[in-house]
């Protein structure tokens, strides 16, 4: 955390910019389905693809269902993205590509036409929690609908590319959609905490993996 002086010339923390934590909330629920459906449009009217399963009611059905799971990042408590995090997931659909433990992201959704690249936050603290909890990578899903030369989210892919994601492959995903499968590897940032506090705990027990290594 920064230090700034005090009108006393003592140092006083500063508290990070950004927040990540846990949506436990009615009404952070739904703060993110909005936020969600806001999303959906802004996808809709540009024809880029819209996720299998991603609306408003079904993030809240998932919250409600594993709601230890679900986490949003704020700033200045306006929520700047929603996500499920789940550190333990079944990427069967995956093969190959999707052995070995990681901590998945799922359902991801960022506030349309924000000033600040949410994405890039979302990776860097991702990314360092992933090594706090000991997994090796992060892993997440992009929806895609043609040849990845062709297709709309192209951009989009290309931006997770220059902030270190791979693209791993591309097929069937956790919810039966076509998608390009991510992977990033797990990175401790110890002085991330001066940008993003993090409100996720760890768990009380440690999560248990037996390969040390993503498959680049």
């Amino acid at each position: 955390m920064r230090r700034t002086p005090s009108p006393d010339g003592r140092t006083a923390p500063v508290a990070a910019p950004y927040d990540v934590r846990l949506l436990l909330t009615d009404a952070e629920r739904t703060e993110a389905g909005a936020l969600v459906e806001d999303r959906l449009r802004w996808l809709g009217l540009r024809g880029l693809p819209l996720p299998v399963r991603s609306g408003g009611p079904e993030l809240d059905r998932q919250t409600r269902r594993a709601p230890g799971e679900a986490a949003g990042l704020f700033e200045d408590d306006v929520l700047l993205a929603c996500l499920i995090l789940d550190p333990e997931p079944d990427l069967a659909p995956w093969g190959r590509a999707g052995s070995g433990p990681s901590l998945f992201l799922s359902r991801v959704h960022t506030l349309p036409a924000y000033p600040v690249d949410v994405l890039c936050l979302i990776t860097l603290w991702a990314s360092d929690h992933a090594a706090r909890l000991g997994l090796p990578c992060v892993r997440a899903e992009a929806p895609v609908r043609r040849d990845l030369g062709s297709d709309p989210i192209r951009p989009v892919l290309d931006r997770l590319q220059d902030m270190g994601w791979a693209i791993r492959s591309t097929g069937k995903g956790t919810v039966d959609e076509r998608v390009a499968r991510l992977e990033i590897a797990a990175e401790s940032r110890p002085g991330l905490t001066a940008l993003i506090n993090c409100g996720v705990p760890l768990p009380s027990r440690p999560v248990l993996y037996s390969s040390g290594r993503c498959n680049w």
